[in-house]
């Protein structure tokens, strides 16, 4: 009996697209798509390699399109800030979910 050792890329999609889903859960919603991804991921290395990507581009896009959204740079800078901290909170909570989905794989 073979075992799969798991995707990273399945992963970090499935991180990814629960945490878009469940973006209106700041902390559990990121705990959940990592316990997914993670069990998908197969191990505690995979699950953090696949977590990292999903949860910077998260934050990066927060930040983006905050400021892209508003006619004055600073004040669309301030506003990124803000989400850009939501998504360090939402990489915490990820990680922490892939390492116990990674134990559980």
């Amino acid at each position: 009996m073979s075992q799969s050792n798991g995707s990273v890329f399945w992963g970090a999609f499935w991180m990814f697209l629960i945490s878009i889903l469940l973006f209106w859960l700041p902390g559990v919603g990121g705990f959940i798509a990592g316990l997914v991804g993670g069990k998908v991921s197969g191990s505690v290395g995979n699950a953090l390699l696949a977590a990292l990507l999903p949860g910077l581009i998260l934050g990066a896009a927060l930040f983006f399109f905050a400021t892209a959204m508003t006619g004055m740079i600073a004040i669309g800078v301030l506003a990124g800030l803000g989400g850009l901290m939501l998504g360090m909170v939402h990489i915490g909570m990820l990680l922490l979910g892939a390492i116990i989905g990674g134990i559980i794989a």
